[in-house]
């Protein structure tokens, strides 16, 4: 009996496979949209829908059962010939996917009880009706356990060759026991079929008594079952275990190559010969007894293989024997070539990746302690315990890499309903499918990416009529594609539509009032102009767009994620979002400055030079500098985090950049690269304008990590200010001016 952590935990691994599988099925369903008649896809389909229902049914999840019964039968009907796939079809089964993925969704939230929307499901039952499936009520199938099979039937073994008698080759899954399932069960329905003439246990896989894992089946099974039921009656039996099991069925009268081909399809474990032939039902455990024996009583060495006995004595044919054998090879390769894989909690690589962070700062410390004693033999020391720390650095985040595949991957389903929504010829394309990324980096890359991918197909693409007189074909791109480049990751959205229409963006933002006419603005500062909040070009507000929301967040969330996005467009032939981003979060490469005794950390990447001026033409808190001829403009760190100021008449400055733009961050001291983890804020200092984290230095001083994207918008809506200022002020004179020459 299961206590209520136990039932809690086996619930929650329902809810994270099922999540897993609809995700799979949505990929099967838009791989179908695309080949209808590819078989393997529609088995396979059918196998997670299956899957879905039968795990459904051991909570007692009765709407999710039913409900996913429908899409079983229609995904039946199809792979029988009896209903043909088209687009309609698949979009009406995405949309009972997204209710099976609600329902799964409700579960998390409440398992006490599931309550669904019974319009919207009888509505897409309904719709399913009209494809040839029958909506006729189905009662909750899931199995509770039950009484064992009498022990005399699980006795019988009388080997049975008449008319009728069927070969059932079971093997179960190491997880069959902790998914809830009973082997004896699956005997008892078997029963009611025929009679169980001979069932033998196969226990090669049975470890040591201290190895044993109790919640772990080790079992196998070989059964003659004498009945008149059909293949399909047999394999309805273990519809609940399809994917907990290896099941081979074998009908009356198989000939000898009906059990060959058992033999190549048997797990690839390596066993001996006569348990191979045991397994496939070409000999029983009592004729491979009769056969060891034989070959112990032999008197020459080495004792003929038991392969030559049994073919010797007329047990087992030839051919049989030699399918074992490359069955045995095939096992032994496999071992000796298979990786070795382990599932890890996401909160353990956490914890490691803190762990190695602390020891990152710790080697720090330890090499800035024996620097200052000039100790060169501590020195070296340090040095190769950094490079050690460095290496196990590198090897604990790539524990966090993960394919960024996966989530470009779902984006077919998005472009196929948007682009259906809109009437509009869309083919995605994807590279650089396998790009590693953090695992924390893609899972908040989900929504840019979204508002990205919509906005090129409602904004970008052409309709296929607009494409045709433009000479392109009717069939729009959209391409995704990632790559590593200088140690970022960078992520392309393309597409080859009409592209940005600079002088609309310029319009629609001098109306708004986010430039001035007169402002002298060159191609990307435009384009950059699209990530304003409420910016928008679209002449009408759709379901999809128009009302300007969805760029700016794009450009906040990269922000937080310390990176870029660059546009690259041009008009008539398309437009590519280019996102720059670092592998990780939790480590970084920075750049130590302080102002007086207190330490920031800027983000290397973002360091384009540091220079030193005698003064800057500050007023306050912000000011220029000539940097070779060019205005750059410059923050005093001190004064924007009200810092007592540098008595030095000196100053540093250091250049940083945040995509196109550089500003200089003016601080009093440098003292170079460095390596850190990053540590997060406390609520109360969250609010925090221009810092982004924290982190510990090797002599045990707190320093903050500056935020660039933050500093470059305070300095950015200081110099806006000061242009409405002195423009408010050039009315002034001039309405003075006109007064005058009035009164005169």
């Amino acid at each position: 009996m299961l206590n209520g952590d136990q039932w809690t935990q086996l619930l929650q691994s329902f809810i994270d496979e099922a999540r897993d599988l609809t995700q799979q099925a949505e990929q099967y369903l838009l791989l179908l949209d695309q080949t209808p008649d590819d078989e393997d896809a529609i088995n396979a389909l059918f196998r997670v829908m299956h899957t879905i229902k039968g795990s459904a049914g051991l909570f007692s999840l009765t709407p999710l059962v039913n409900f996913t019964h429908h899409l079983e039968n229609l995904l039946m009907a199809v792979r029988d010939g009896e209903a043909k796939l088209s687009s309609a079809l698949i979009s009406l089964m995405l949309r009972c996917l997204d209710e099976i993925g609600s329902m799964v969704e409700l579960i998390d939230v409440d398992s006490g009880a599931l309550q669904v929307d019974v319009a919207h499901q009888n509505e897409l039952v309904s719709a399913l009706a009209k494809h040839g499936v029958h909506a006729a009520p189905i009662e909750s199938q899931g199995l509770q356990a039950s009484e064992s099979l009498p022990r005399g039937q699980l006795e019988k073994v009388s080997r049975s060759s008449g008319d009728g008698t069927w070969h059932i080759s079971l093997r179960f899954h190491a997880e069959l026991l902790r998914n809830g399932f009973d082997p004896a069960a699956f005997l008892r329905y078997l029963a009611r079929l025929g009679d169980i003439n001979q069932l033998q246990v196969v226990d090669e896989a049975l470890p040591s008594l201290v190895e044993m894992d109790p919640e772990r089946c080790y079992l196998g099974l070989e059964i003659d079952l004498y009945s008149a039921a059909s293949k399909t009656e047999i394999e309805d039996v273990f519809e609940f275990i399809h994917d907990f099991c290896t099941l081979r069925i074998l009908p009356p009268d198989s000939v000898v190559n009906d059990y060959i081909q058992l033999i190549h399809e048997l797990p690839e474990n390596e066993e001996r010969i006569g348990q191979i032939l045991v397994a496939s039902g070409l000999l029983t455990e009592l004729e491979l007894a009769t056969g060891l024996a034989l070959q112990q009583t032999q008197t020459t060495e080495p004792k003929p293989p038991i392969g030559t006995l049994l073919i010797d004595e007329g047990i087992v044919p030839p051919q049989a024997v030699n399918a074992a054998l490359n069955k045995q090879q095939a096992a032994r390769d496999k071992r000796s070539h298979e990786s070795s894989q382990i599932r890890v909690a996401a909160h353990k690589l956490d914890e490691l990746i803190n762990l190695v962070g602390e020891l990152v700062i710790s080697a720090a410390g330890a090499q800035l302690r024996a620097r200052s004693h000039g100790d060169e033999g501590c020195i070296e020391s340090t040095q190769t315990v950094n490079q050690h720390v460095e290496q196990i650095r590198e090897a604990a985040l790539k524990l966090r890499m993960i394919e960024i595949g996966d989530t470009f991957s779902r984006f077919h389903r998005v472009v196929r309903d948007v682009s259906q929504q809109l009437g509009k010829e869309i083919r995605l394309e994807i590279r650089g499918a396998e790009t590693e990324l953090d695992k924390s980096v893609i899972d908040k890359l989900a929504d840019p990416l979204t508002h990205l991918v919509r906005n090129a197909i409602d904004h970008g693409i052409e309709s296929g009529e607009e494409r045709q007189l433009a000479g392109k074909s009717r069939e729009g791109l959209l391409r995704l594609n990632a790559y590593h480049e200088s140690g970022m990751i960078v992520i392309e959205v393309g597409d080859d539509g009409a592209g940005l229409n600079t002088a609309k963006i310029r319009e629609k933002a001098i109306a708004r009032g986010l430039i001035d006419a007169q402002a002298n603005l060159d191609e990307a500062d435009i384009h950059a102009l699209i990530f304003a909040a409420g910016f928008s070009t679209a002449d009408s507000v759709s379901d999809l767009s128009g009302r300007g929301v969805g760029m700016d967040v794009v450009r906040s969330t990269i922000d937080a994620l310390r990176g870029n996005i660059e546009i690259e467009s041009r008009l008539g032939h398309g437009s590519t979002f280019r996102v720059r981003l670092p592998l990780t979060l939790a480590i970084i490469d920075g750049f130590l400055v302080s102002l007086g005794d207190e330490n920031f950390v800027i983000p290397l990447d973002m360091v384009t030079e540091c220079i030193e001026q005698d003064d800057a033409q500050l007023d306050g808190t912000y000011g220029y500098l000539n940097l070779r001829g060019k205005p750059l403009p410059c923050l005093s760190l001190a004064a924007h985090f009200c810092l007592p100021p540098s008595s030095s008449k000196r100053r540093n400055i250091v250049v940083v950049n945040h995509g196109r733009q550089q500003i200089g961050l003016i601080v009093d001291h440098l003292h170079g690269e460095l390596q850190t983890v990053i540590k997060p804020l406390a609520p109360l200092f969250q609010h925090l304008q221009g810092i982004g984290g924290s982190t510990i230095l090797g002599t045990g001083q707190v320093a903050l990590i500056l935020d660039i994207p933050s500093l470059f918008r305070d300095l950015q809506n200081h110099v806006e200010a000061s242009a409405a200022e002195s423009r408010m002020g050039q009315q002034r004179q001039d309405t003075s001016g006109k007064h005058g020459e009035i009164s005169v």
